[in-house]
């Protein structure tokens, strides 16, 4: 007698889907039943968090690294100053041709823009508040800071001379309670001249990043009136910002700019301007992490436990089709396919339910929090594709192979006792 071996593994397969399923998706109330829910659950809840998690993190990052750079640019290149403080009043520098080639025929350099900064005093009302003025030019490439305007309008640079207008942070408005359209009066701080300069200003927007390190301390403003109060000639700078097309390239750019920039010159990365902002967001990375951590074991041990329960629940069925010849590997086979089907519905539940709580932030902001100490007053979400699938993946490879230990049991069920097994 001939038997077909294609024919036999297909029946054995098409036995063990058939059991499982219906094992899976009895409607009967039972313990097995509320088992598998509470798996399903569990797994759903794991797979939910760790792409709220992931997605969270990603916007964190993405938002609060852009705020930071969208002030200062991903670089600054300035001229090496002996112990001058990262953040202070720059010496003045001549444009240099060499300089400027080297950062505009730079492939990952999207745009290079001049500045300079300058110490000052803000008086209005009889009261005061301290400053470094920032001084851009006409070309400067506004589009990444009128986003954080409030108040007003950006500063129109047509006078002859040099702009009369300011745009001020907001906790210094406030502070002083200055208004669109009122003058207020500025004295710069020189330290080369016994008395202080003061100028006139008239405020014309109020602006507010969110980020404590910009908004108490910078104003924005008109370079040529540095270069008048400060005797320097038209060509004459602070430095350079550079901002990239790519931020995650920014230490690898930084690295070939300082090999390839002149002796005196000098890149500096603003992580290391600002490095507790950006150790804070690594921190993130840490947190992500060990959630990712907790929530893979919980969604291995849960199914484990449960397919230890339905197994011992099942035990009067596997001694019954062990005694009339079924082999282990076909009984091991329905409990895999019965764990897959748990594995599979709380992944997909899961990816639904996460994606549907970011979409909801994302378009509702139903998460709120405090500015002051997250950098955002809306927690932020960026959700990642090739993120969203590689974690339902693993958790479903992950799951799949944890759940080969419990189906061990099978072969030491011997069918007699399992069969008066109650």
């Amino acid at each position: 007698m001939h038997v077909d071996l294609r024919v036999t593994k297909n029946f054995i397969l098409n036995f063990s889907f058939t059991i499982a399923k219906r094992i899976a998706f009895n409607r009967k109330k039972s313990f097995s039943r509320f088992i598998i829910r509470l798996s399903i659950a569990a797994t759903a809840v794991s797979v939910a968090a760790m792409i709220v998690t992931v997605s969270f993190v990603n916007g964190f990052q993405k938002t609060i690294a852009e705020k930071v750079f969208s002030f200062w640019g991903h670089i600054r290149v300035q001229q090496y100053e002996a112990g001058k403080s990262l953040i202070a009043e720059e010496s003045p520098i001549k444009r240099n041709d060499t300089v400027e080639y080297i950062l505009q025929h730079q492939p990952a350099v999207k745009r290079v823009q001049i500045f300079a900064t300058k110490s000052g005093v803000i008086e209005k009302n009889k009261a005061i508040e301290g400053i470094l003025f920032k001084g851009i030019d006409k070309q400067y490439d506004s589009t990444q800071l009128k986003q954080f305007i409030q108040q007003g309008r950006w500063i129109n640079f047509n006078d002859s001379l040099y702009s009369k207008e300011i745009i001020l942070p907001l906790p210094i408005a406030l502070a002083l309670k200055i208004k669109i359209n009122d003058t207020i009066t500025i004295y710069f701080i020189s330290p080369n001249q016994e008395t202080a300069n003061y100028r006139k200003l008239i405020v014309a927007g109020i602006y507010k990043t969110g980020i404590e390190e910009y908004d108490k301390l910078f104003a924005i403003g008109d370079i040529r009136l540095i270069r008048r109060l400060s005797d320097w000639q038209p060509n004459e700078i602070g430095g350079y910002e550079v901002f990239l097309n790519n931020y995650t390239q920014l230490d690898s750019i930084n690295k070939q700019l300082l090999k390839q920039l002149p002796n005196i010159w000098l890149s500096e990365s603003i992580k290391d301007v600002y490095p507790n902002i950006f150790d804070w967001l690594n921190v993130q990375d840490v947190n992500r992490n060990v959630i990712f951590i907790i929530m893979s074991v919980v969604a291995i041990i849960n199914l484990i436990t449960c397919l230890l329960i339905l197994v011992l629940e099942r035990t009067k069925m596997v001694g019954i089709l062990k005694s009339i010849g079924t082999n282990n590997s076909t009984l091991q086979k329905i409990f895999l396919y019965q764990a897959t089907f748990i594995a599979i519905i709380g992944v997909l539940i899961g990816l639904i339910g996460g994606l549907l709580l970011c979409w909801l932030q994302q378009y509702f902001g139903l998460l709120k929090l405090d500015e002051s100490n997250y950098y955002v007053s809306i927690a932020p979400v960026q959700i990642v594709w090739w993120q969203v699938l590689l974690i339902c993946l693993v958790t479903s490879i992950v799951c799949f192979i944890s759940l080969i230990i419990p189906t061990i049991l099978i072969k030491n069920i011997q069918p007699v006792k399992a069969i008066q097994f109650r």
